[in-house]
């Protein structure tokens, strides 16, 4: 190895929330004993929040456990608005279902976080660690695998070298690319809309799923009274939506989702995305892993994407922490191949019942209508059916 060249033990790739979760869990669980560096393309500006229009991520109770685990929860809890209700409901037929944190004997059923203040607060973590090298802003131009160590040229025209280099750099991964990993790609023909509205009654820590005939709407409670807009359509209906103004768009919402939260009176800026399934074919390769949408992108009807993520994340640094301890290669692919088995069950059992949710709430066959308001009647009666659905919903599964 090149002596001027920096090594070190592990570098991930992407500086969002499952590859800082992923470095600080490693230092927290190695104390010292790894090296850690974490290459990010895109320095947040600290100086600025875009105020009504912040986008947000809902976080299981699983996810806040296993933060607490590493002592990072406490600090992201006062930016964290809890949700302790959830009404889920099938637009004009009689199904309907409600979960309760107090029903369930927990605090919290879950959080909702805005995407600049845990931004803001990964990075400074990261930058204020003394195990962590952020390399920020730069990007990867190559990966060039060795039999001991993989190097890595910056964009910057650095180069540096790694014994486990984890791609986490999102959806589109370019360091899977790179890798020549193979993904599958399903399309679920439609476009996620997203915003956040201010409603009459002031959502109160209740998160509502509400399945049409278009496609499901969910919001989420946030801070100041604001709610969180999930709003999945047909790519068609997607491009006459936001061309209404927002007087046509909180009137057409409303239509869609009714007066629970009474009168919608106020939206800020939508955004869009297509909903595909994609993930890779395989998690890991020679002294290299994937985690979180760099690994799979989920759709977010039941919102499981990110906290399926953030237990890939837990699970590869146990198995890596514990190499370390056993005087292993961190990097071998025995090592690697292990986080991987450990963790496909859960992988495959959420990306069913993700893919199972939307079948069956998106036909409108009329036996499958009856069917599923039938299911929701009977979760509602007999609660003892709720619970395998609820705990994975909640993140509370075998890692």
């Amino acid at each position: 190895m090149d002596s001027r060249m920096t090594h070190y033990d592990v570098v991930i790739v992407g500086g969002a929330m499952a590859g800082a979760t992923l470095a600080l869990a490693l230092e927290k669980m190695n104390q010292g004993r790894l090296s850690i560096a974490v290459i990010e393309a895109v320095e947040p500006k600290l100086d600025s929040h875009p105020g009504y229009d912040s986008r947000s991520i809902a976080l299981s109770n699983g996810t806040a456990q296993l933060l607490k685990d590493i002592a990072l929860w406490s600090d992201i809890a006062p930016l964290a608005t809890p949700i302790k209700h959830i009404h889920i409901s099938d637009q004009q037929h009689a199904g309907i279902t409600e979960l309760t944190s107090k029903e369930l004997n927990v605090d919290d059923l879950g959080y909702v976080v805005e995407l600049a203040d845990i931004g803001d607060f990964y990075h400074k973590k990261l930058i204020n660690s003394s195990d962590i090298e952020l390399i920020c802003p730069a990007s990867v131009s190559h990966l060039e695998r060795e039999l001991a160590l993989t190097k890595i040229t910056l964009s910057t025209g650095k180069v540096i070298s790694a014994s486990l280099v984890v791609a986490a750099d999102g959806a589109e991964s370019a360091t899977c690319k790179s890798m020549q990993l193979e993904s599958e790609v399903f399309d679920f023909e439609q476009v996620a809309i997203i915003a956040n509205v201010t409603t009459e009654l002031h959502p109160q820590g209740k998160a509502f799923e509400r399945f049409t005939e278009h496609g499901p709407v969910a919001l989420l409670p946030m801070s100041n009274g604001r709610s969180s807009l999930v709003w999945c359509v047909t790519p068609e209906a997607s491009q006459e939506i936001l061309e209404y103004s927002d007087e046509q768009f909180l009137a057409h919402l409303q239509h869609e989702f009714g007066w629970r939260l009474g009168k919608l009176i106020k939206t800020g800026k939508r955004a869009h995305y297509p909903l595909l399934l994609r993930r890779q074919k395989q998690h890991v390769s020679h002294r290299f892993a994937a985690i979180g949408n760099a690994a799979q992108t989920l759709h977010p009807i039941a919102g499981q994407g990110f906290n399926l993520g953030i237990r890939d994340v837990f699970s590869l640094s146990e198995c890596i922490t514990q190499a370390s301890l056993n005087g292993q290669d961190i990097g071998d692919y025995s090592v690697l191949a292990e986080y991987q088995n450990r963790r496909e069950p859960d992988q495959q059992q959420t990306i069913t019942m993700t893919a199972g949710l939307i079948s069956i709430f998106a036909t409108h066959s009329f036996p499958m209508v009856i069917g599923r308001n039938i299911g929701l009647y009977a979760v509602d009666t007999f609660r003892f059916l709720l619970k395998p659905a609820t705990l994975r919903a909640m993140g509370r599964v075998k890692r």
